[in-house]
């Protein structure tokens, strides 16, 4: 019998670390056949002890190779050239990408058969094997990245009073089967790599920005973070009824913290681009990734249906009284604004979800006589001062470019806050009056 190194064939004269890596490799991709007893050139070498070669290899196939691998592992003696031979049937795994378990789901845990080698696979590969077996449900596939930390997690289920073990995780499928941590688990990690980025305008469009910033870590501290800097632009305005002081937000809390809680729960989470929190004078507009589910329409999900993308992930945050059973927090955003004389907007594509909250205290006829931002505040400071001011006066006071400062001028011109005389390059502003 002539034995050759093939795709899926390999031979080894002797027991080696490496043989890990081509068990490894015959699994994840074809299966295959290795010899132990046979040297690279096919030379028969023979093994003294077939039965302790075979139990060696599998207890190293046991202990240093995650998922479960043994079921696919068959071994038989042969006799080749009146010497003893350790063949071994590999079948291709149904749980892959197998892996080194000290390396874990990395290239360098994870080896696929090439030609006539075990080579790293590469983290598209990895990424593909793990679909492939897991399904398409994101939260359901095992992580990359093993190394994962729960700090701000560990903290909400603490505030709680609830148990975050290693029993608790596999419950709220944290853990697989074989407590490998999943995509869920990453995502409440402080090794999360999804964010939200929130921007203050300063006005009803994109022209100037006032503030950005970028939220990371756990979605747990993602929540938090992100509703505290909205609170933070969350203005109240005062009115009074006779002796009667009304407060009220520009936005209502309810619909706020529904909407995040929105975001965070239902979205496709299988995309990297970040979520969108964008805040301008009259509105707040919330963009996640992900449209509607096949077979879900916006009517039925302005009617109370709910169907959820991330269904692991709104346990977890119903276990953490975060949000209810049932999915109420549309028709609570919507009731939120039944007092007022504004209306949520929701909007849907093929790969976005948007709910547009609109300023209830936003009042256009009310912001041209009355609302004067701080900067239109100091511009209207210079110009009591000095009588006038010119397009080169608001560029060096605010640093800006002279595209800015012709905007900023022209929406206070547009607001009758100032008037505007001459053109070019005589062009001045003045009080009106």
């Amino acid at each position: 019998m002539k034995f050759q190194e093939s795709e899926h064939v390999e031979l080894k004269a002797m027991i080696v670390d490496d043989i890990k890596k081509e068990v490894i490799a015959f699994a994840n991709c074809d299966g295959g056949k290795l010899y132990i007893g046979i040297q690279d050139d096919g030379t028969v070498t023979g093994v003294e002890d077939a039965d302790g070669i075979a139990l060696q290899v599998s207890n190293m196939v046991r202990d240093a190779i995650k998922p479960d691998l043994t079921m696919f592992l068959h071994y038989r003696t042969l006799e080749v050239e009146g010497k003893h031979v350790v063949a071994i049937d590999i079948q291709r795994g149904t749980e892959r990408p197998y892996y080194i378990a000290k390396k874990g789901l990395r290239p360098e845990g994870v080896y696929v058969r090439q030609g006539y080698s075990a080579v790293p696979a590469t983290d598209t590969m990895i990424r593909y094997m793990i679909k492939e077996t897991d399904g398409d449900r994101f939260e359901e596939m095992r992580s990359l990245n093993q190394e994962l930390t729960f700090r701000a997690a560990k903290k909400e289920f603490s505030v709680r009073e609830i148990p975050f073990g290693s029993k608790q995780m596999q419950t709220l499928k944290l853990l697989n089967a074989d407590g490998i941590y999943t995509n869920l688990a990453l995502l409440l990690s402080e090794q999360c790599m999804h964010t939200i980025k929130a921007a203050v305008f300063q006005d009803t469009d994109q022209s100037i920005f006032k503030d950005r910033h970028e939220f990371t870590g756990s979605l747990m501290q993602q929540l938090h973070d992100v509703y505290a800097y909205i609170d933070l632009h969350n203005q109240t305005h005062s009115t009074f009824n006779k002796l009667r002081r009304i407060d009220t937000r520009d936005y209502p809390e309810v619909a706020v913290r529904e909407t995040l809680l929105n975001v965070l729960v239902h979205r496709d989470y299988g995309f990297s681009a970040s979520a969108l929190i964008s805040i301008y004078a009259d509105r707040m507009e919330f963009v996640s990734v992900g449209g509607l589910l096949p077979g879900i329409e916006l009517e039925d999900v302005m009617v109370g249906l709910s169907v959820c993308r991330n269904q692991n992930l709104a346990n977890v945050f119903y276990r953490l009284e975060l949000i209810e059973a049932y999915g109420t927090g549309i028709r609570k955003i919507m009731q939120s604004y039944e007092n007022t004389d504004k209306t949520p907007m929701i909007e849907t594509t093929n790969n976005a979800f948007k709910i547009t909250l609109p300023n209830i205290n936003y009042n256009v006829e009310f912001d041209k006589s009355s609302s004067v931002t701080s900067d239109e505040g100091k511009i209207l400071a210079f110009v009591k001062k000095n009588g006038e001011i010119v397009r080169n006066d608001v560029e060096k006071q605010f640093r800006i470019s002279a595209s800015s400062a012709s905007r900023m001028l022209r929406r206070m011109v547009e607001k009758g806050l100032l008037i505007q005389q001459g053109k070019g390059k005589s062009c001045k502003y003045v009080l009106p009056g």
